[in-house]
């Protein structure tokens, strides 16, 4: 398995590096963010560990092209920002885990084993609901035959919502099983979510999927 760390202070850096490389994992380091973005454009690691202020280009900065250029690498922010907000922009910005420094290198390892060990969704063969098909093997997704280009996390939401669909799942539901948040952020974050995957699953379509249920969360279906 293959780690990327991009992180500047240096010795964070090689505490992360000997750590991980004791247990099995190579590991890759960039001081910046320049040279971070360049490796992980590469798109040949498992997963990737990233700082938020970094010399040259910010890491929020550096999963944004990441996401944009469609590549999902999960990535886990290690930063010193503790502050709410900025952990609820890192994952709306598609990070997988968030975790604040100072920290306890078995918690680090702990999410790290978490989420390589996640799986994209729950079901094992394609859903069809509508024009929609859902293929989570392929971590792929149709909408009339024409491939939608989703992000790690609109893949899991829209996914979440095909698992228990007709039903409606609330958003603290959807909180909790895409970002592993188990509290009220006091943000919009699940709409926010919802509203981009509405731009791609639905606004070139006449007939909607996605519904909102007022003062209960969202249901994915065809009606």
């Amino acid at each position: 398995m293959r780690i990327l760390i991009i992180e500047d202070e240096k010795k964070t850096s090689a505490f992360l590096q000997k750590g991980l490389s004791e247990r099995g994992f190579f590991v890759e380091a960039a001081e910046n963010g320049e040279d971070g973005l360049l490796s992980a454009r590469a798109g040949n690691h498992d997963l990737i560990v990233l700082d938020v202020m970094l010399p040259g280009r910010d890491g929020w900065s550096i999963i944004t092209e990441l996401r944009h250029a469609n590549l999902h690498t999960p990535v886990l922010f290690l930063t010193a920002r503790d502050l709410v907000p900025d952990r609820v922009k890192s994952l709306e910005l598609g990070a997988d885990d968030y975790l604040i420094k100072p920290f306890a290198f078995s918690e680090l390892f702990a999410r790290i084993r978490s989420i390589l060990k996640r799986g994209p969704v729950r079901q094992e063969s394609t859903v069809r609901i509508g024009d929609l098909e859902i293929d989570p093997r392929l971590h792929k997704a149709l909408r009339a035959g024409r491939g939608l280009q989703l992000t790690t996390k609109e893949f899991t939401l829209l996914s979440y919502l095909a698992q228990f669909s007709p039903d409606v799942v609330s958003r603290a539901s959807i909180a909790e099983h895409v970002w592993d948040i188990n509290f009220d952020t006091g943000t919009n974050m699940v709409e926010a979510a919802i509203r981009r995957l509405r731009a791609k699953v639905d606004d070139s379509f006449e007939k909607k999927l996605i519904h909102t249920v007022r003062g209960i969360g969202y249901v994915l279906e065809a009606r």
